[in-house]
């Protein structure tokens, strides 16, 4: 039965990554069409600001226009010098507020640009840069403007400094979110690309477990079968034959194991062609050990298990045998089941003595056992007896949380 997959609820994938929008002009070289768009706001929305405000304030003249130019520009670099650019839009606003302009979009700029400046990291340049041009402001709308342009202007009224600041407090709310977000943005995608990276080591070490537990036994009984047959090849060619045709089985049932692991590389979300190995092939694993020379006595029955635990308990089973068949001088071993308390105690026993300095299996596949289990909230356990053979007990959960979910 294929397990229905549920859509899990969330926020939409722009507030995790943030709008497509900003991710593609972060990764622009140069902000052109926001800045061109702001600019061609700026000049045009100050033309409508001055005829609104014609007798009030000193009509637009070039240098006005040059100034709004400039502002506007400057946005360019607002992504590659933050700081800079915060306090040459703050400039060019003041100087413009100075000679006697129209109010109008020319703060827009400065927003703009300080916006950037907080988003970026640069909190203080930027509340610096908004705070010298409020001061400004105050001392040319309530001092300065004696002298300054248009001749006969009087100081503007208090309320309007409290609309000013108002407008700067929010520009700096709205930044600092936007850069809290930013920087969650951030953390969420560098924690997705770990994750990626965690599965795909997790997958990698599960086909190299996968590889070794298949590989490792049938070249073994491969390699005991050929020496067989080599040595009895003239002097009994029907045990020849027999040894011959246990390597022709065997090699095409590795093949065959072989090529569905590598059928998971090719298309990982396709069902396997084949069902995984488990405990039910008990017996098939008796025969293969049988043919290279080893006798296995198999006690007890395993409860039905489900199909991660009986791949990997069906594994250390083939690992344990194959250690005894590479490693050991004794050719019987006993295979011992066990389930009661929610767990399975899987005991694989040889009577030694142990042919190498490796007894008991090499570092890999005891590493690859261990995985195993523990991938499933089991134990290994793996040591020579006292009175020297060489025993591996396994604890498996009957139950694992993968089962639960």
């Amino acid at each position: 039965m294929e397990e229905q997959r549920v859509p899990v609820v969330g926020p939409p994938q722009w507030w995790r990554s943030g709008p497509s929008w900003w991710r593609q002009e972060e990764q622009e070289r140069w902000p052109w069409r926001s800045t061109l768009l702001v600019t061609a706001f700026v000049l045009v929305g100050s033309n409508f600001a001055a005829e609104e405000q014609a007798g009030e304030r000193a009509d637009l003249d070039a240098f006005a226009r040059a100034l709004l130019l400039v502002a506007g520009l400057l946005l360019l670099w607002r992504h590659r010098y933050p700081v800079a650019v915060a306090f040459g839009t703050a400039g060019a606003a003041m100087v413009y507020l100075g000679a006697g302009y129209p109010y109008g979009p020319v703060f827009l700029t400065v927003a703009i640009s300080c916006f950037s400046a907080i988003v970026a990291g640069h909190r203080r340049a930027a509340w610096a840069a908004m705070g010298t041009l409020w001061v400004g402001h105050v001392l040319v709308a309530h001092w300065l403007y004696q002298w300054l342009p248009p001749s006969g202007d009087s100081a503007a009224p208090w309320g309007q400094e409290g609309v000013v600041a108002a407008w700067v407090v929010a520009i700096v709310a709205l930044s600092e979110l936007v850069r809290t977000r930013r920087e969650q943005w951030a953390r969420e995608r560098a924690e997705r690309a770990q994750a990626a990276r965690r599965r795909a080591d997790e997958e990698r070490l599960r086909i190299a477990r996968e590889l070794h537990d298949v590989l490792a036994h049938s070249i073994s009984v491969i390699n005991v079968q050929a020496g067989v047959g080599l040595a009895l090849l003239d002097t009994d060619p029907e045990q020849a034959r027999t040894a011959l045709t246990t390597i022709k089985a065997q090699s095409k049932e590795a093949l065959g194991e072989v090529r569905q692991v590598l059928d998971t590389l090719r298309a990982p979300g396709d069902a396997p062609r084949a069902p995984a190995p488990g405990l039910g092939r008990l017996p098939e694993l008796v025969d293969q050990a049988a043919g290279a020379g080893l006798t296995v006595d198999v006690r007890g029955t395993p409860p039905p298990l489900a199909p991660g635990t009986d791949l990997a308990a069906f594994r250390i089973v083939q690992e344990a045998l194959t250690n005894v068949v590479r490693h050991s001088g004794s050719r019987h071993a006993r295979v011992h089941l066990d389930h009661g308390g929610g767990t399975l105690r899987i005991r694989v026993d040889d009577d030694g003595p142990a042919t190498g300095a490796d007894a008991g299996g090499s570092g890999n596949g005891l590493a690859g056992m261990r995985e195993r289990a523990a991938a499933l909230g089991g134990t290994i356990e793996a040591g020579p007896r006292a009175d020297g053979g060489f025993r591996v007990l396994a604890v498996l959960p009957l139950t694992t949380k993968e089962d639960d979910r």
